[in-house]
């Protein structure tokens, strides 16, 4: 069952959920508990209501525990209405602090008491803890279950305090040490304890340079952070630098996630629309804003081509390539819009300045502004009567269109940055309705005042 493709897991399930209607509880138990918690979410995914009430009376509490971590908060939510208070306690003491606090966060503040109420003092007060932090900080996202060592403390001790302590841990790749007052002071691993003298001291074996962050920085920080070192791990430190709790890499891997998530939200503008799970009255709802706005902005764009009608009536043809003229400073905006977006978000730009980054983009919409217009000056005159000078007025609002629109992609996001906001908010429709405005204004101000050579 190490490695299994999807036709045998498939076989597997169905083989697990006959063993549990024919009763055969003892085998299913055996077979079921073998599989890697993921594949265990799988199989309890497809039972129904009937079976689920027979699963839960096979399982213990920490069995349960290990199943509810894998799964969505949807379905956790839905499990969960099911249960009674003291045996979600019952569950929940089995599981990660910041695992708890994170479904808890999401329940109404009556239902968050009944089922604190109902843990251990020691985890409950945990959880509390947790819930205290600001939402999307590296408090908010840490786990308190860390063993933590002394600089006094002999290898051998540790080693075998590790037996004991380790199962209730989240990690123990790395280990933390502090001073009498719970100062973070070093840092050791596993590797070092193992490698090391029986005999020596921690104080010995540890390093004293340790990389770690601050209770209320922000988690998008704490995951580049990780990130950059390829850590597994990074301790969360108060004000007072009190050892808090660590942050762990698969924490970090759904912050990154949620984050990604947000930007594509921001870039598409269906900021809180993106769960698959609502409905489409729900999405509708949080879109339709989106929508009305921009078609609020658009008409902008229809006004601007209103005041130009003199020219349009004269040149007819130039109509014919505003939907052309108008896409492609879009397309060239937003492109402009995520590099950059990315670019912030990955630090790019503290390394190699926002001067040469804004002069790259501008630069590449020029040379793509410059060879699309020489395109059009071949093309343009083949099916529309020799018409040169159309050509060169169409080819060259689109130049500048196109240079001008990589600039306001590039600097759009990075004046939403200096206010401390997220720069994708500079979503990909806004830029690109943005970038329609400016283009028709460049094409028909060109357009007119070259009029008497079409």
């Amino acid at each position: 069952m190490v490695k299994l493709n999807d036709e045998t897991r498939a076989a597997y399930s169905r083989y697990l959920l006959e063993l549990l209607e024919q009763d055969q509880t003892t085998v299913f138990r055996l077979k079921f508990l073998d599989l890697h918690p993921v594949d265990q979410v799988e199989v309890f995914q497809q039972l129904d209501e009937t079976a689920k009430e027979k699963f839960y009376t096979l399982m213990t509490p920490s069995e349960l525990a290990d199943i509810f971590e894998e799964l969505e908060l949807e379905e956790q939510k839905e499990v969960a209405s099911n249960w009674e208070d003291s045996a979600m306690g019952d569950v929940f003491n089995h599981m990660n602090a910041d695992d708890v606090a994170d479904f808890l966060g999401e329940l109404h503040e009556d239902q968050r008491e009944g089922i604190l109420t109902s843990m251990d003092d020691e985890d409950a007060e945990d959880v509390k803890e947790l819930l205290t932090y600001e939402e999307e900080t590296a408090g908010a996202i840490m786990t308190k279950e860390i063993v933590s060592l002394h600089e006094t403390e002999q290898v051998s001790t540790v080693l075998e305090r590790l037996r004991n302590e380790a199962p209730d841990a989240e990690m123990i790749y790395y280990l933390y040490v502090v001073d009498e007052a719970e100062k973070l002071t070093g840092v050791v691993s596993l590797r070092d304890l193992m490698v090391a003298s029986l005999d020596a001291t921690i104080g010995e074996v540890m390093s004293k340079r340790v990389v770690s962050v601050h209770v209320n920085e922000d988690q998008e920080d704490v995951a580049q952070l990780i990130k950059k070192y390829d850590f597994l791990a990074v301790p969360v430190i108060s004000n007072t630098e009190v050892l808090l709790g660590i942050v762990t890499v698969d924490d970090v891997m759904d912050v990154l996630e949620e984050e990604a998530t947000e930007d594509l939200a921001e870039f598409s503008a269906t900021r809180g629309a993106t769960d698959v799970n609502i409905s489409a009255f729900q999405a509708a709802k949080k879109r339709t804003p989106w929508i009305v706005l921009l078609m609020l902005f658009g008409m902008l764009t229809a006004g601007i081509i209103g005041s130009f009608e003199e020219t349009l009536e004269q040149v007819v043809l130039l109509s014919a390539f505003i939907p052309m003229l108008m896409g492609s400073a879009g397309n060239v905006g937003t492109q402009s819009l995520a590099i950059v977006v990315r670019g912030l978000a990955l630090g790019n730009f503290e390394k190699k300045g926002l001067v040469r980054a804004l002069g790259r983009e501008f630069g590449t919409g020029l040379l793509i502004g410059i060879t699309c217009a020489l395109v059009l000056l071949i093309i343009i005159p083949f099916f529309f009567d020799d018409s040169l000078y159309l050509a060169g007025i169409v080819g060259v609002s689109l130049l500048i269109s196109l240079a001008m629109a990589a600039v306001v992609g590039s600097v759009v996001p990075l004046i939403i940055n200096k206010f401390k906001l997220d720069p994708a908010i500079a979503s990909g429709p806004f830029i690109t309705t943005f970038n329609d405005i400016v283009s028709i204004t460049i094409y028909f101000s060109i357009a007119t005042t070259l009029l008497q050579f079409l």
